[in-house]
């Protein structure tokens, strides 16, 4: 089982990069540390920062929107962060985001989210391989741009840069078309919702490459809490679940309201999005399941976690090569290396 280390500076008003615990996660044996973006700060610029302060751990995007970027410039991001972290480190995980961002913040139109993706991942790959200058005839993007304002004058072009090692793609989802395609097209998925509602399309997307490819990534994730609060500590969690399941996206567009129903809450969901969409947040706050935050993180003393460590997080027999980590304190990181053993494979091999 690999570990990746996730970071939440989307969030945040100021950006302080927590280099040290980076490095100390690449102690321990972590994969990869993955940041993310929304309206706020930007998921690559921070890891071209720990590109020079790291050694090996694996720099990955969970997720850069493909709407924020043309392909040709996210593979040019990611090509020169791959050069200046020593090459073969980079990860690129990819997402939709959704018609509220997409529209409101990006100007772009929403349209179809899969032929966008199915695109972007195609021009993405024929930038990295510099097999030749790139084309490309899409539904959704096509190089060069003939359409609504062209001079006509694109050419086609080849990277300048030579790539510095293997660029790796991933794909959030939740919905069964862009999981098919990120069992067809990518190196790795991103579940969003229920990964076991999930593997249906995922296998339908590897059927059509041949089988799964053998070092193809599935990645789950898992909070962790230590806390002698177990009940304050799920009470501080409800308010930000309560806003992404009620208010993040629209009524008819929203991931997070999908991902709580297909674990097994949908009435809850619906009642959490009704409250928050009728002005009564507190109540929408309330009303999200102590279970199901409990399902979702491991919370509680050192030894709490370690007991219920297999109830919660996913095992390789599920498909699930991965685990994304993110915790309150250092030991919760150190506790999750000790349970899946990297500290001792960074040790077999120092």
């Amino acid at each position: 089982m690999k570990l990746g280390l996730g970071l939440e500076l989307y969030r945040a008003k100021t950006l302080d990069v927590p280099v040290e615990l980076v490095r100390l996660c690449e102690a321990h044996g972590y994969h990869s540390v993955w940041t993310a973006e929304a309206y706020g700060s930007d998921a690559m610029t921070p890891l071209a920062f720990l590109a020079a302060h790291t050694d090996r751990i694996k720099l990955a995007t969970g997720i850069v929107q493909i709407s924020a970027r043309t392909p040709a410039a996210t593979a040019m991001q990611a090509m020169t962060i791959d050069h200046l972290a020593g090459g073969n480190r980079v990860i690129l995980g990819l997402g939709v985001s959704g018609p509220q961002i997409v529209e409101g913040w990006y100007g772009q139109p929403w349209g179809s989210p899969y032929k966008r993706m199915r695109d972007y991942v195609a021009i993405l790959r024929k930038v990295i391989a510099r097999d030749d200058d790139v084309t490309h005839d899409g539904e959704a993007i096509s190089l060069p741009y003939t359409g609504p304002g062209s001079n006509g004058e694109g050419k086609p072009l080849k990277s300048i840069l030579h790539p510095a090692g293997e660029i790796e793609i991933w794909i959030a989802s939740g919905g069964p078309l862009i999981t098919t395609l990120a069992g067809e097209a990518a190196d790795g998925w991103l579940p969003m919702g229920s990964r076991t509602a999930g593997m249906a399309a995922l296998e339908k997307g590897w059927a059509r490459r041949g089988g799964r490819p053998p070092d193809f990534d599935v990645f789950g994730g898992v909070s962790i809490e230590i806390t002698d609060d177990v009940r304050a500590a799920i009470d501080a969690k409800k308010p930000l679940t309560g806003m992404y399941v009620g208010g993040m996206g629209s009524r008819d567009n929203n991931f997070h309201k999908d991902a709580m129903a297909s674990r097994g809450f949908p009435e809850e969901a619906q009642r959490i999005q009704d409250l928050w969409l009728a002005g009564r947040k507190e109540e929408a706050i309330a009303a999200v399941p102590d279970e199901y935050v409990d399902l979702g993180a491991l919370i509680g003393s050192p030894e709490r976690i370690r007991d219920r460590w297999h109830e919660v997080v996913p095992g390789d027999d599920e498909g699930v090569t991965g685990l994304t980590v993110r915790a309150n304190t250092d030991e919760g990181y150190v506790i999750a290396a000790e349970m899946v053993g990297t500290r001792d494979t960074v040790e077999e091999h120092s």
